[in-house]
């Protein structure tokens, strides 16, 4: 099947699905658009089992889409730079403490709990995996997914601090998680000796050196913003800052998702305020707001279309019912330490620990992360699992966390 044919069967779902949300179901895009995507899957595979051959026709699509490069390599970066060019740089710098430890600190002690945890369980119903393995299943599924948070928190109605805090998070703790992830493999592929100074290196390089080469790229289109007026130039020097940018922090070896969320927020900052027209600001945020809801239509339908290529076990099942408390609990946990350490300094929202595990939900990214694993058993085992949690967190989590943050928050009122 040629590209433009998948590109128009997946748009054109994104569009009957996201129209049949919002006309009768009025879920938020990432929640009703997985959901009907579930469901539609699964009406596929009950049509297979009665002799139609419709589920072979969707599984020849997602077959030639590839899901974690098209993520990786080709949404992320516009999600990403459209989910920071709206946050406030000077709110994320009264907070740059807790986020910053929960961003590092915090995913550094999901990893290791989840994977242990992950490790023992599975080792119990029989799946045996190395510990490296369980630990790379640790870091692909303890960062919160910017894409999934961003779009629920816009409906959950927060108090601005801890919306900031969640969102701050949630853009940088996945490109940290990915930098933990890429470590971990190079590590688990025993490809050469790896030393604990090596390690520190490749982290260094990938997250410092990210942050440093967005700063670079972003001042580069600043200065461009700034030297014209013109709309349509400056939407293309944005576009250029994240296609261009991110490809090129990758191939040097550099965290993209740092580098482009770091980049934008200094054009939503800097740039916004001191290089654009009213003008230019009305329709870059029209357009980006645009790329923005397409694109998640579009990972989140293939999030839910992706079951009918996965092959799920009795045991995997039963692995992923055991995990997904455990991976709650690591969150409450890594949530709690920061939290706990910053505490006697700062003032925190009441309930903050509550809704922020509550709230850390998991999407795209995790699942991306798996399919980019080396062909072999342990994929095999990590993927389903991985995606049990992903479907959980978007379907269970997203559809609560409004009421736990009302509940938490107006219950706290109301005590004062």
């Amino acid at each position: 099947m040629e590209l433009i044919n998948i590109i128009a069967v997946l748009i054109s779902l994104a569009a009957i699905f996201s129209y049949v949300n919002y006309r009768y179901i009025g879920l938020p895009i990432s929640i009703g658009v997985t959901l009907i995507a579930l469901l539609f899957s699964m009406a596929l595979i009950a049509m297979d089992a009665m002799g139609f051959g419709l589920r072979a026709y969707a599984v020849a699509v997602l077959e030639k889409v590839d899901f974690s490069r098209t993520l990786l390599h080709g949404m992320l970066s516009f999600l990403l730079f459209a989910g920071a060019l709206h946050v406030n740089i000077n709110d994320l710098a009264e907070r740059k403490w807790i986020i910053g430890t929960l961003a590092t600190v915090g995913v550094l002690v999901s990893t290791f709990l989840v994977g242990a945890l992950a490790w023992l369980m599975l080792g119990r119903l029989g799946v045996e995996i190395p510990f490296l393995y369980a630990l790379l299943f640790g870091a692909l599924i303890s960062p919160t997914d910017p894409i999934a948070v961003l779009g629920i928190m816009k409906t959950a109605h927060a108090p601005k601090s801890l919306e900031v805090k969640i969102a701050g998070e949630s853009l940088f703790n996945d490109g940290v998680g990915v930098v933990i992830f890429l470590v971990i493999l190079e590590v688990a592929s025993g490809a050469e000796a790896v030393t604990a100074g090596h390690v520190a290196q490749l982290f260094l390089q990938e997250a410092v050196g990210g942050v440093l080469f967005g700063l670079g790229a972003g001042y580069v289109a600043f200065l461009m913003l700034r030297s014209v007026d013109n709309y349509q130039v400056e939407i293309l020097i944005t576009l250029a800052l994240v296609m261009g940018g991110y490809a090129l922090a990758t191939s040097l070896h550099l965290s993209g998702p740092i580098a482009i969320v770091v980049a934008g927020l200094l054009i939503g900052n800097q740039g916004r305020l001191l290089a654009m027209s009213s003008t230019t600001r009305h329709h870059l945020d029209i357009f980006w707001e645009l790329v923005d809801e397409v694109l998640n239509a579009m990972l989140f339908l293939l999030i839910g279309l992706e079951i009918l290529v996965l092959s799920f076990t009795k045991a995997y099942l039963l692995a992923s019912l055991l995990i997904i408390p455990g991976v709650l609990l690591a969150r409450l946990i890594s949530v709690s330490v920061p939290v706990a350490m910053l505490r006697r300094v700062f003032t925190f929202t009441p309930g903050i620990i509550r809704i922020m595990t509550w709230g850390g939900l998991r999407g795209g990214i995790s699942v991306a992360l798996a399919l980019s694993l080396p062909p072999g058993p342990m994929r095999e085992v990590i993927l389903p699992i991985t995606y049990a949690v992903v479907v959980f967190s978007i379907l269970v989590q997203g559809l609560t966390i409004g009421k736990v943050v009302r509940r938490v928050v107006h219950g706290a009122s109301a005590e004062r």
